[in-house]
This record gives structure tokens, C-alpha cells and sequence, in this order.
């Protein structure tokens, strides 16, 4: 359990890649705060779950991302609780597909704060405890949106490119202090996220949902496989080994070969 003595906040970690990567960073003996929206009592299972694997404690948090006030709380609430947040994974999102004409202006401005904007409150919070311990990973969730782009999807692109940005400039602020920052892009997982999406796709295009899931969404995998969350988690655990610590700055490609071509 190399993780032993460290404790992690995952956003967005309530189902899906987050909380996937929460159970890793577990399994290893990290302390976790999970986050996120769902059912109350299948929340309080999963943190249950993730005491017993880490023997070192789980809390859940209901901030909403959107909001810095309740970031700020959030990371506070770790600290006080669990230990300062040694690893940080950003991980919260939302989707909305549609034409950018007649995409809504408040879907984007959603979309931008709880996909990208987050990620900045988070690591406002968090950093200047990892700068003050000398050792901190930040790992942000991505996509090969974040290299590429695709139709309808005007304000997650955008804030994937942000979020791919965001990393690199972290980076290098924070490479003499022992703290590494990298983004993972993932190609389609499946995840709640994107099956919810599938019946406004089916609408944007005029398709079925087996035309959407293989047509649109394995169409530029050339492996014509969905990334699954465990592999997503566990290259996550791989950037907080040591054998990681000269991995900063990276924009981590999982996605079939999508970005390959």
C-alpha cells in the first residue's frame, strides 16, 4: 500500500472514472474524499467501502463544483478531517451536445465551470499545502477532446482544451517543488456520462443509439473498444509512484489510437 499516509480528493468521484480512481488510490492506503451528486444511501456504501479497503478514513463531500465558495470549503473540510490533499484528481463533468447555435448559454457557462473552471479552484486550494510538504500529484481527467474536436459538443471541447492547457502551465510552475501535474485524455469510456448523452446525439444526427454507439462513438478508436475505468485508474496510480515523479506536464493519451491518426 504505497500510498499509505496520503490523502486524496477526487471530484466527480461518485460514479464512473472518479470513482474508479477513488477505490484505487484505496486499495493503496490513501485516505479519500469523494465528491459528487447520486443517491444518498448507495454514496454512503461506496465512502463505507473505501474506509474498510484504505484503513485510513473516507469522507464524502456535496459540494458543487460550480460554485468556488463550496470548493474552497471542500478542500478545507479534507484537510481538517483526512490530512491536507496530497493527491488531487479533477474529475467532475458534464455534458451537453447541440449545435452551437442553438446550444444554451447557460449549458455552456455550466459546462465551462464545472469542467474546467473547477479544476483551477481545486488546485488553488490545494496547492500551496503540496508546495509547503514538498510532494503533491495532480491529476486532471481530460479527454481526446482535449487534442481533437467533434461536432455538437462546442463547450466540453473547449473546456478540455482548457483543461489540457491548465496542466501544462501548473507544470511548470510547480516543477521545483516536488509536485507533478498531468492530464489524462481518455478516449470514449463507458461511463453514466456518455451513455446519457447518446439519446441527444441520436437527435443531433438523426441516428439510432447502435448507429450512435458504433457509428459516432467507436467510430475514431481504431481498436473498437470503450477505455475502461480501471485502466483510467491505473495509470493514475502509476503518475503517484515514484517511477512517476519525472512524468509533469504530460497530456496522457488512452484512446484506442483516436488521436493517432
Amino acid at each position: 500500500m504505497f500510498l499509505k499516509g496520503k490523502t486524496a480528493l477526487v471530484t466527480g468521484s461518485t460514479s464512473g472514472i472518479g470513482l474508479a480512481c477513488a477505490r484505487a488510490l484505496a486499495a493503496e492506503g490513501a485516505a479519500v474524499m469523494i465528491n459528487g451528486f447520486g443517491n444518498a444511501a448507495a454514496i454512503e456504501t461506496e465512502r463505507a467501502a473505501l474506509a474498510e479497503v484504505s484503513g485510513a478514513g473516507a469522507l464524502y463531500s456535496a459540494a458543487d463544483v460550480s460554485r468556488p465558495d463550496e470548493i474552497a470549503a471542500m478542500v478545507d473540510a479534507c484537510a481538517r478531517e483526512l490530512g491536507p490533499v496530497d493527491i488531487l484528481v479533477n474529475n467532475a463533468g458534464i455534458q451537453h451536445v447541440s449545435p452551437v447555435e442553438d446550444f444554451p448559454p447557460a449549458k455552456w457557462d455550466q459546462i465551462i465551470a464545472i469542467n474546467l473552471s473547477s479544476a483551477f479552484h481545486t488546485i488553488h486550494a490545494a496547492l500551496p499545502g503540496m508546495k509547503a510538504k514538498g510532494w503533491g500529484r495532480i491529476v486532471n481527467t481530460a479527454s481526446a477532446h482535449s487534442l481533437v474536436a467533434s461536432p455538437f459538443k462546442s463547450a466540453y471541447v473547449a473546456a478540455k482544451h482548457g483543461i489540457a492547457g491548465l496542466t501544462k502551465t501548473v507544470a511548470l510552475e510547480t516543477a521545483p517543488f516536488g509536485v507533478t501535474v498531468n492530464c489524462i485524455s481518455p478516449g470514449y469510456v463507458w461511463t453514466p456520462l456518455v451513455e446519457a448523452q447518446i439519446p441527444d446525439t441520436m437527435a443531433a444526427r438523426g441516428l439510432t443509439r447502435e448507429q450512435v454507439i458504433n457509428d459516432v462513438l467507436l467510430a475514431s478508436q481504431p481498436t473498437k473498444r470503450f477505455v475502461t475505468v480501471e485502466q483510467v485508474a491505473a495509470l493514475l496510480l502509476h503518475l503517484c509512484r515514484d517511477d512517476g515523479a519525472s512524468i509533469t506536464g504530460a497530456n496522457l493519451s488512452m484512446d484506442g489510437g483516436w488521436t493517432a491518426m
